[in-house]
């Protein structure tokens, strides 16, 4: 049986609302106990595990297939699609499509179409607002260099950013595995922004515009002439 809750939020998932529950046993333990304070921390330990299962939670998704394909590598929605100079990977112009993730938004990050991973780069920086397009500059982020394993066999670029409350990025994959369109890689915890990098050059025609919201794996970013 498929369990709707991703293996990176495992710890938490366990971890909060156990202690809020030991509270819970102190309070019966000791001079402090009264039902009051006892139904407060039950309410609280609800209230914190249903977060914790909506945060981490990993909705089955029936992932698009076409070579000609983009998806989006996130849930949230689009704050900016504009065209920038990007040396870290792709060495020149490109095309930025910026996603922001609230805290409830699903955070997993999944690959855009089939690729091969060339070049994974993390880079240390600060946590200001995800929602600010200058945040991928200065803040803390992981960045994935791919090549398309269909034509054009294009770079592309994913950057996961953290925020001003996500302070982890996880990433699984590593420099030189190959994976399908669609396929979870890692997640960013407790709100962040991803961004998606093509060449200015490609033939891709962009499908969304700031202020749509897009799911991970089913939403088309672009899609190829």
């Amino acid at each position: 049986m498929r369990i709707p809750i991703t293996k990176y939020g495992l710890p938490q998932v366990v971890i909060y609302p156990g202690l809020c529950l030991l509270l819970m046993l102190l309070s019966i333990l000791t001079a402090f106990f009264s039902i009051g304070l006892f139904l407060f921390l039950e309410l609280i330990l609800a209230l914190i595990l249903g977060w914790m299962l909506s945060f981490f939670r990993d909705p089955l998704r029936m992932v698009p297939i076409g070579d000609d394909l983009i998806l989006s590598p996130a849930d949230g929605t689009i704050t900016d699609v504009e065209v920038v100079d990007e040396q870290m990977f792709i060495d020149g112009p490109a095309i930025r499509i910026g996603i922001f993730l609230s805290v409830f938004n699903v955070h997993l990050n999944r690959t855009p179409c089939p690729i091969k991973i060339e070049n994974i780069t993390y880079k240390q920086g600060g946590f200001i607002n995800a929602m600010d397009a200058n945040c991928g500059k200065i803040n803390e982020s992981n960045n994935l260099g791919m090549v398309r394993l269909t034509e054009p066999k294009e770079k592309i670029l994913v950057r996961q950013i953290s925020g001003a409350i996500a302070r982890r990025i996880v990433c699984d994959a590593k420099e030189g595995q190959e994976f399908t369109g669609g396929t979870i890689f890692g997640m960013i915890k407790f709100g962040s922004r991803t961004e998606l990098y093509l060449p200015a050059q490609s033939t891709a025609k962009i499908l969304v515009k700031k202020g749509d919201k897009v799911k991970a794996g089913l939403t088309l970013l672009a899609k190829y002439e």
